[in-house]
C-alpha cells in the first residue's frame, strides 16, 4: 500500500518509463497519480504536427487538447489520475511560481515515493529541467526535518526512472521492478500515446531487456519484463 507520483517533462513521459511501476502499485491497492509539467505540445507532438496543412493548420490548442485525452486515457488504464500544470515545452521554463506549484503537488500528495527525469540528457532540453525543478521542490515540501513556516511532508524517496538513452544520461539501475504482472495495463496505456507511436514498440522491447537483467540479477525465472530505476536517496533499513 504506497503513495506514489510521477511527474514527468511531458505529458506521456510516464507511460513510457513508469507505466508498469503504477499499475503494481494500483493493482496492490496503492494510489498514483501522474502530474506533466507540460503536454509537450511542440517538441513532443510529431503525428500530430504531420496532421497540419495550410487548408486546415493544426494548432497548439488542439494538440494540448489531444495530448490531455491521450494521457488521461493511459493514466486510467494503469488506475492512477492525471494532471497537466501546463507550463510549456521547448524550452520548459520553470521560474519561482511554477517551483512553488510543483512544490504544493507534492506537499498535497504526500507520496511515499517520487519519480522523475535523470539530470542529464543530451536529447531533450526539457527533462534536466524537469529534473531539477523536482529534485528542488521534493526539498522544499519536505521541509528542514524541523517546524517551518510552511506545511511540510515527510521526505518521499526519490527514484529517477530511465531515459531513452540511459548510456549518454548518467543512468546507472540500482532497482529492478519486475512488472510482469503488469505489463498488459502497461501496453494498453502505451497504446493511447498515438501522437508518439513510434516508441510503443521501443519500450515494449526494453521491458524485455530489464525483464532479462532482472532475471540475472534475482535468479528469479519467472520474471519476464522489468523496468529499471536509480534511487537517489538512501534507502533506510533496520536489518541487511
Amino acid at each position: 500500500m504506497r503513495r506514489l507520483l510521477v511527474i514527468g517533462a511531458h505529458s506521456a513521459d510516464f507511460v513510457w518509463r513508469a507505466g508498469g511501476a503504477i499499475a503494481v502499485t494500483t493493482a496492490a491497492g496503492g494510489t498514483a497519480r501522474v502530474i506533466a509539467l507540460s503536454y509537450g505540445e511542440r517538441g513532443e507532438s510529431g503525428e500530430l504536427w504531420k496532421d497540419s496543412d495550410p487548408g486546415h493548420p493544426q494548432t497548439v490548442e488542439n494538440v494540448k487538447g489531444i495530448r490531455h485525452g491521450e494521457a488521461e486515457r493511459a493514466a486510467a488504464a494503469l488506475g492512477a489520475d492525471f494532471h497537466c500544470l501546463d507550463l510549456g515545452d521547448y524550452p520548459l521554463e520553470i521560474d519561482a511560481a511554477a517551483l512553488g506549484l510543483i512544490a504544493d503537488q507534492i506537499r498535497e500528495f504526500a507520496p511515499e515515493v517520487l519519480i522523475t527525469h535523470t539530470d542529464t540528457d543530451p536529447f531533450n532540453p526539457d527533462h534536466p529541467i524537469a529534473h531539477a525543478a523536482v529534485a528542488r521542490a521534493r526539498s522544499l515540501a519536505a521541509g528542514a526535518g524541523v517546524p517551518s513556516a510552511f506545511a511540510s511532508v515527510s521526505p518521499p524517496a526519490l527514484l529517477l526512472f530511465e531515459p531513452h538513452q540511459p548510456e549518454l544520461c548518467n543512468f546507472t539501475p540500482t532497482l529492478f521492478l519486475d512488472i510482469t504482472a503488469a505489463m498488459e495495463s502497461k501496453l494498453r496505456a502505451m497504446a493511447e500515446m498515438k501522437a508518439q507511436a513510434y516508441l510503443q514498440t521501443y519500450y515494449a522491447e526494453r521491458a524485455d531487456h530489464r525483464g532479462n537483467h532482472a532475471r540475472r540479477s534475482s535468479g528469479n525465472a519467472a520474471i519476464r519484463q522489468a523496468e529499471a530505476f536509480q534511487r537517489m536517496t538512501p534507502q533506510v533499513v533496520d536489518s541487511l
